[in-house]
Formats: structure tokens, C-alpha cells, sequence
């Protein structure tokens, strides 16, 4: 876990060098498409770092220059299966958002979905030496919360400060500089599976790249998704992609959960590809052009052509309904919502003050989901697209770029995570286990 610690203290660092000179880029790598924007960061809140532990706030100071999507290759439900073919197609994205912006970048940050993430909510506390909270004690309330075991071959991909309480005032975002006696602080940590990790560092690597970041697409997708209302009174993303969902859970608008489903579009695609016997690129086309998942008095006589390449005739010119194609399509929305609706069960979600879930990523533009979703997963449901970025080319402005748009907003306003703070490294045991979302029960 030290090591892990270390290479993301190097990252920071390597994002803030970056940023002073100016440009830096951001590459979802995704199961089904990888997406590279260009940032330029300029004007005098360039070199301002946002302040405080606090939420990502504002988005000033930088605007995309270069903007490139590529379809992906050798990645299976967010993780990489064959290098070669997935640094080809990094290199390819790169590249092409390179000319556009006229500009050569060596540092990325990057993020995925996948890698089976689990939630921890951790707790610590510090009686101060001094009675005003400063940046050391920060860190020793950090280093004080009880690391749970996470497991081999696992690493932690974010540790952040959500909740810091001084004596009996709790709810805090940033106590520096406050006056008290007793720090306490409750940290919630995402570990993944070490060996995808290290695949993409490596695939990274290989493309002659500099790492200055690594994010999970559950949170920079919560991050671009939700309005402040929805980050601040509770809500749960849901970022629906092609080889996985995502799901994240943000209160105070910071995130305390987030989970993946390995299912997402591309599992549509391929059940329409069996069910009606066509290849996967036929099905993909039928699936955006016609699909659905609510079935209609007029479906029995919409027909859809589909169309095969087998060179007989009469074969390739079938056609089905519309109804035929939404009977495919349904039972697995429905399979990924319900298992969507256990990991929030799981999470606690209903003992949030606001319900509020936002769906969003590439899968979840199919018409009718947001009726289908609201049945299963609550009334509150609603489809969100990434927040406007300055600069941002209108192809990109759609549900399937809110991770790549919000790891934008992490790299200018990254959020506080426990690598920020001093904190000596014998400090970094493996000691008791406290699963998540315990403790907005008792504060909230």
C-alpha cells in the first residue's frame, strides 16, 4: 500500500508541474470508445491550487483545445485484455487531439471504470497539541483512521476526507485554522484490483505518457452529472457505459460509495446480435437507430430491416418489429438496473435525505429507460449530460462524455485525498475493518 501511496504522491505533484505549464490531457479509456481532451490552463487561477479539503468547486481557468474519440480496442468490461491493441488505439485518440489543439502533451490523468471497486468508510480522531487545527494535525487525524485489511493484490484508488468534526461540531469541510480540542475525521476509501491498475500504468507507459492522475470514471462521472443541489442533499449517479456501470453516491458534495456492474450497452448489443442473428456491427446500428424499452400500441407495425452480410439474398432481407427488437433489449436493462438497485441497497442509499438518482453515460441514452429505471430504482430518477466546459466541441457534450468531462473538472480542481498531507509512512497500517457508509447515519 506504501508504494501505491508514494506513485500517487508523485502524480500530484507531476499535475500541479503540468498545469504550470499549461496544458495537460484527459483520457477516459473506456470498453467501448476511448476519449482524449486537451486542457489549457491559463489566466491568474492557473497557478492558484483550489483551496482547502474542499469539494470541487467553480471550473474556471481552463478550456479544451483539443478534443478526439476513438473507438476502443482490447478493453472487456473496463479493463484491458490485449495491450497492443488498446495502446494503439490510446495512441490514436492522443494523437488526434493533439492536432486539433496544436499542442504536444506528455501528461494524462486518466480514468476507468471496472477493476471490481469496494467502499470503506473509515473513522479517526486527535486530541490537538495546540487548540488551533493545523495542516499537521490534519494529517495525523488522517493517519489516525483505522485502515481496514483490504485484501491481497488490491490498492486504494481514492482516500478522501469527507466529514471532519471539531469537539461536537461536526459537518465540517475544512477546520484548518478552526480552535478546539478534539479533531475527529471520517474518510471514505475505493480500493480496486492492483494488477488493472497496473495494466493501464503499464498501457500508459507504453504510449510514451506521463501518469499525473488516475480517478475512477463512478466518481468523475458523479462529478460532471450532478448539480451542486444533487452533490450537496445526496444523489447517485449511475454511468451507464458499454462494458460496464458505474454507480457513485455523493453527499455534501463529496463522494462516500461507489461500485461497478460488469454489464452495460455492449451486453444489449450482443444479445440483439444473437437474437436476431446478425452480426455485432448490424446490431449496434438497429440497437441506436430503433431501440427501446417501452413497448408501444404502434411497435407491432413499425419494421425494422435488418439487413446481414451473408450474401443471401433473400436471407439478408428480414425484417422484424419493433416490439420483436424492445422484448430483446428489456430483460437486460432490466437485469443491470436490478442489480444497480442491490449495490444501492447494499450502499444504504434509502437512508439518504434526498433520493435523487441521475443516469447517465452512453448506454443510458436508450428512449424509455428513465420510466424503466424510475420503476426499479425509485421515483427520483432523472437522465443527466456533463456540465458545459469551456471550449468543449458539441460531439462531446453528450451523456457518454461525462466521465471524460469530469475528469476535466478533477484535474482543475482536484479534491483533497489523503496522499495531500504529510503523513509519516510507519503511519500506513492494515489494521481493523469498518465497511462503508456507517457514519452519515450518526451525522446527517
Amino acid at each position: 500500500m506504501t508504494d501505491l501511496y508514494q506513485s500517487q504522491r508523485a502524480m500530484r505533484n507531476m499535475r500541479r508541474a503540468a498545469m504550470q505549464r499549461g496544458v495537460i490531457a484527459v483520457l477516459d479509456v473506456g470498453t467501448s470508445k476511448i476519449a482524449c481532451l486537451i486542457l489549457r490552463f491559463d489566466g491568474p487561477d492557473r497557478l492558484r491550487e483550489a483551496d482547502g479539503v474542499g469539494p470541487m468547486a467553480g471550473q474556471s481557468g481552463f478550456r479544451v483545445i483539443g478534443a478526439a474519440t476513438t473507438r476502443s480496442r482490447g478493453v472487456r468490461f473496463g479493463e484491458i485484455s490485449v495491450m497492443n491493441e488498446t495502446e494503439r488505439a490510446i495512441r490514436t485518440a492522443v494523437q488526434a487531439a493533439q492536432k486539433m489543439a496544436n499542442v504536444r502533451v506528455d501528461h494524462v490523468i486518466v480514468c476507468f471504470s471496472g477493476a471490481e471497486p469496494r467502499s470503506y468508510g473509515l473513522a479517526g480522531e486527535w486530541a490537538l497539541q495546540d487548540s488551533v487545527v493545523t495542516e499537521q494535525d490534519v494529517a495525523r487525524v488522517l493517519s489516525a483512521c483505522d485502515v481496514p485489511d483490504i485484501g491481497e493484490g488490491r490498492e486504494v484508488l481514492h482516500a478522501q476526507p469527507v466529514n471532519f468534526a471539531l469537539d461536537h461540531r461536526s459537518g465540517l469541510g475544512d477546520p484548518r485554522g478552526q480552535i478546539g480540542n478534539r479533531l475527529a475525521c471520517d474518510m471514505h476509501l475505493l480500493s480496486v484490483e492492483a494488477s488493472v491498475i497496473r495494466n493501464l500504468l503499464y498501457c500508459i507507459k507504453r504510449c510514451d505518457l506521463e501518469l499525473a492522475g488516475i480517478a475512477s470514471s463512478a466518481y468523475v462521472a458523479g462529478v460532471s452529472s450532478l448539480v451542486e443541489d444533487e452533490q450537496e442533499l445526496g444523489a447517485a449517479c449511475i454511468d451507464m457505459g458499454g462494458g460496464s456501470t458505474g454507480l457513485s453516491i455523493f453527499i455534501k458534495k463529496h463522494m462516500i460509495y461507489a461500485d461497478a456492474v460488469r454489464m452495460g450497452g455492449d451486453h444489449v448489443t450482443s444479445d440483439i446480435s444473437k437474437g436476431l442473428e446478425v452480426p455485432v456491427a448490424v446490431a449496434e446500428r438497429i440497437k441506436t437507430r430503433h431501440g427501446g424499452v417501452q413497448a408501444t400500441g404502434m411497435d407491432d407495425r413499425e419494421m425494422i430491416e435488418t439487413g446481414g452480410e451473408s450474401g443471401d439474398w433473400e436471407k439478408d432481407r428480414r425484417s422484424v418489429s419493433r416490439t420483436e427488437l424492445i422484448g430483446i433489449m428489456r430483460p437486460r436493462v432490466e437485469e443491470i438496473l436490478e442489480e444497480v438497485r442491490v449495490r444501492l441497497d447494499a450502499a444504504g442509499f434509502d437512508c439518504l435525505p434526498s433520493q435523487q438518482i441521475v443516469l447517465t453515460g452512453g448506454a443510458s441514452q436508450i428512449p424509455g429507460l428513465d420510466g424503466l429505471a424510475a420503476r426499479i430504482l425509485g421515483q427520483r430518477v432523472r437522465l443527466g449530460r456533463p456540465l458545459r466546459v469551456q471550449g468543449l466541441p458539441q460531439a462531446t457534450t453528450g451523456p457518454a462524455f461525462a466521465a471524460a468531462v469530469g475528469l476535466c473538472l478533477f484535474a482543475a480542481h482536484p479534491q483533497d485525498e489523503w496522499w495531500d498531507f504529510d503523513i509519516p509512512s510507519e503511519r500506513i497500517p492494515a489494521r481493523s475493518l469498518k465497511r462503508a457508509i456507517r457514519w452519515f447515519r450518526d451525522n446527517w
